[in-house]
């Protein structure tokens, strides 16, 4: 199992406008542990994109309003850590150039196993975000995305989904200061919205931040007064 890697939960957005292939594609990538959120169309995309950030984009070529081609380069100038791989039905040579040379990490033509959309996701999104780390050594810390283990000296640290994804997002964003917002959107994507108070974040911190201080005596977290917090390792 994986918003891996990633869900802050590592969070997808999935761009395809076929009902039967993006609810396929929702329900198996939400049991591998990803945080998925649809467009159905272009401009939809362009709303969320403009609004959120994702890890990884799922992103269909022919929609109704345009070509998805045309929201790469921006994507890529505006989140270059976002990895992009996209699933089409168009299996020209052209398309895949195209799309390649656009700044997409990956293609996946129709129809494909769904095992081997997650595989293709996985190690995008190694490559993009952990420059193709398997492992994470952060600190006294030994991270493994894939299998979500958090080791110290070879000793487990148990975490819950949250407190996971809640681990990498501090991990991708070393010593940055990640507002109570970012956070909370990082954990439960557009639903973060309708929350009346951080109380889930403060929650979340606190838990996490015992659990790694129990097992290695550092504490990684700083509180930044009216804002959020950083992750430090002093390394």
């Amino acid at each position: 199992m994986i918003r891996y890697f990633y869900k802050k939960k590592l969070k997808l957005l999935i761009i395809e406008d076929e009902i039967g292939l993006r609810e396929s594609m929702i329900d198996y990538l939400k049991e591998e542990g990803y945080g998925c959120e649809l467009a159905q169309s272009l401009s939809e995309a362009s709303q969320k994109l403009e609004l959120y950030e994702y890890d990884c984009l799922l992103l269909d070529i022919g929609l109704p309003d345009g070509s998805g081609l045309s929201l790469i380069d921006s994507l890529k100038k505006r989140h270059p850590k976002t990895g992009l791989i996209i699933v089409s039905a168009r299996n020209s040579l052209d398309d895949k150039i195209e799309g390649l040379d656009l700044g997409a990490d990956d293609y996946l033509a129709k129809p494909f196993y769904l095992s081997e959309l997650s595989s293709r996701i996985k190690s995008v999104l190694r490559r993009v975000k952990f420059h193709g780390q398997k492992v994470l050594k952060v600190g006294l810390l030994n991270i493994t995305p894939e299998s979500r283990q958090v080791m110290v000296n070879h000793q487990p640290i148990v975490l819950t989904k949250k407190e996971f994804d809640l681990l990498i997002f501090f991990v991708s964003n070393p010593k940055r200061i990640l507002t109570k917002e970012a956070i909370a959107e990082h954990l439960w994507g557009d639903f973060a919205d309708s929350m009346d108070s951080f109380d889930f974040v403060y929650s979340q911190i606190k838990n996490l931040r015992r659990k790694l201080l129990e097992k290695t005596g550092v504490d990684y977290f700083q509180n930044v007064y009216g804002t959020g917090y950083s992750f430090n390792t002093n390394e």
